[in-house]
């Protein structure tokens, strides 16, 4: 059985990007998106979902390159965004908080598990490899 996509978007300003803290007793950080529905693209679906879950207009960019387990019935896949308007300020919809974290703070939230692999290849992205 295929499993049901699921998108998240790592959405990027001034350096920061947005987290958002998932409600209910499974509540952990990670990045906001949804479910692609059929016939959608990752793309469609990650534009139409952020709109919908946050008022914000965005241009989805790259993917972070990997595909991520959320049990057996989802996959994760995340990818970079920009804001259309980034004097537009988020509204929380479907999650207890959200926030603009800098790049290099991002370790210090409490990410839901198919979020976490994700960290190393979006501080890559936005920062280059570090050495060593």
């Amino acid at each position: 059985m295929d499993r049901q996509v699921v998108v998240g978007v790592a959405i990027v300003r001034r350096g920061q990007v947005l987290a958002a803290l998932r409600a209910g007793v499974d509540g952990g950080w990670e990045f906001p998106g949804g479910k692609v529905e059929p016939g959608e693209s990752d793309e469609v679906a990650a534009a139409r979902e952020i709109e919908e879950e946050l008022g914000l207009r965005i241009r989805v960019g790259a993917s972070l390159g990997h595909e991520e387990p959320i049990g057996d019935k989802y996959v994760l896949r995340v990818y970079l965004a920009d804001l259309v308007d980034d004097a537009v300020a988020p509204v929380v919809r479907e999650h207890s908080e959200i926030r603009w974290v800098p790049v290099a703070d991002l370790h210090t939230l409490r990410w839901l598990p198919a979020d976490v692999p994700f960290l190393a290849e979006l501080r890559a992205a936005l920062t280059g490899p570090r050495e060593g």
